[in-house]
């Protein structure tokens, strides 16, 4: 495991690799602790999470440091996440009682309820592009259920890994109902088969749940599955194009273009398709690479060089096969890991900037006559994490988004993470759900309790 600068390429410093003796020390203490952290109040649950939004925000910028760091965030986008994932803890602090109340039900019996009891240890496989976020959007509703709870982080946010630990452990949470395990991607099915672990949630790649589905059905271990996306970002006749184009920047950019979420496929219906693109170009000519620890930087580096020789290949195959290059569509010279802020138009069916999911700032052309085909042309993909319509008339953006096949679709408004409504897809990009009363409920046996 090792942290490496991708503005710079720097190596900053390296983790062992645990072995069968520190996987099994790390189990033992869960399971161990596991009885105990059940049968805490939901109060002393609470108070522990409000101890930890209040060590996030008071040690911010600190934490936003190490994300910048290791995976080359912009500060002010990594303050943002730090700030989100106190958020989150407030949340699940303030609900999480509500949210798991007993449910009485009308029966024959003298009472019947159904109550909300936590499964045991949950076991989570992050990815780096939110390393803080991924990780408390599934802890503060697991902890708060009464689960305990295992990270296995992506290898290249080590330091980001071991500092959310010593966050909760500071908070007051037991040491042994949170751990992080250093450990690589060939052992987490020995994690995932282990008894003393109850159900599974990954963020990553459809490749990658593939897999964890397999390793955790063999074993009828319960998992929710987030798998990425190629959010579809539909700009109709009558938008409003000066919101429409500074949105799509946003929504396309954020993270270097690295958020399953991000607006990925612009979907541009021919009477605003040239406009949009004039004025769309404009804007990301005027973003600029540089340190992403500093303010003024606009673009930030991708995370790792072989993520963006990948990018870069989807890039040239696709253009080889007929798409045209409007903008960027390079690495960038230099050192660390940029990535040109990139337009690819004109882009059709086989080409693999139309078929997969492009990690990276590159916005994906696809020109529709009308709204009917700009629905089918959304509709297209095998992803369905989420999707955005832009119009001026609400309700005619409200139809077109009960007909997008996505988890989320925004109406004029950048597809994002909110703790109150609930996240995931359909698809490809997924299945469960996280947030909300829906993700906290997806780590939990849903009793039936008939009392005659």
């Amino acid at each position: 495991m090792e942290s490496t600068n991708p503005a710079t390429g720097e190596r900053i410093k390296q983790f062992a690799t645990w072995d069968e003796t520190e996987i099994e020390r790390a189990l033992a203490d869960v399971s161990a602790t596991a009885p105990a952290w059940q049968a805490t109040s939901f109060a002393a649950r609470a108070k522990i999470l409000r101890a930890a939004a209040a060590e996030l925000r008071a040690n911010r910028d600190r934490y936003a440091g190490l994300i910048t760091l290791e995976m080359g965030k912009l500060a002010r986008e990594a303050r943002a996440e730090v700030e989100k994932c106190a958020l989150n803890c407030g949340f699940y602090a303030e609900h999480a009682e509500r949210f798991l109340r007993d449910e009485p039900i009308e029966t024959e019996a003298r009472r019947s309820f159904v109550a909300y009891q936590p499964l045991g240890t949950v076991l989570a496989i992050m990815p780096w592009n939110f390393p803080f976020w991924q990780v408390f959007r599934f802890a503060a509703p697991a902890l708060m259920a009464g689960n305990t709870a295992v990270l296995k982080h992506a290898s290249n946010v080590p330091q980001c890994a071991l500092a959310i630990e010593e966050i909760l452990r500071k908070s007051g949470l037991p040491e042994g109902a949170f751990r992080t395990l250093m450990i690589d991607s060939r052992q987490v099915e020995r994690v995932i088969a282990d008894r003393r672990i109850h159900a599974v949630t990954l963020t990553g790649s459809d490749p990658a749940g593939r897999a964890v589905a397999r390793a955790a059905g063999a074993h009828l271990k319960k998992t929710v599955l987030e798998l990425g996306g190629s959010d579809a970002f539909v700009v109709l006749e009558d938008a409003d194009l000066e919101l429409a184009v500074a949105q799509g920047v946003a929504g396309r950019m954020q993270n270097a273009g690295q958020s399953c979420i991000a607006a990925k496929r612009f979907v541009l219906v021919d009477a605003i398709a040239e406009e949009f693109l004039a004025r769309f170009k404009e804007r990301l000519q005027a973003l600029e690479p540089g340190d992403p620890a500093r303010d003024e930087t606009t673009l930030a580096p991708l995370a790792r060089a072989d993520l963006r020789d990948e990018l870069h290949r989807q890039v040239q195959d696709s253009i080889a096969a007929g798409a045209e290059a409007l903008l960027g569509c390079e690495p960038l010279p230099g050192p660390g890991y940029y990535y040109a802020p990139s337009i690819l138009d004109r882009v059709k069916p086989g080409m693999r900037a139309y078929d997969e999911e492009l990690f990276g700032p590159v916005a994906v052309v696809l020109r529709a006559r009308d709204e009917m085909q700009a629905l089918k042309l959304a509709n297209d993909s095998r992803f369905g994490l989420g999707a955005s319509v832009w119009t001026r008339d609400a309700a005619r953006g409200e139809g077109f988004a009960r007909q997008l096949q996505a988890g989320s679709c925004f109406v004029n408004g950048i597809v994002k993470s909110d703790p109150r409504v609930p996240f995931g897809g359909v698809k490809d990009s997924g299945y469960g759900r996280e947030l909300s009363i829906h993700g906290i409920r997806e780590f939990v046996n849903i009793k039936t309790v008939w009392v005659a």
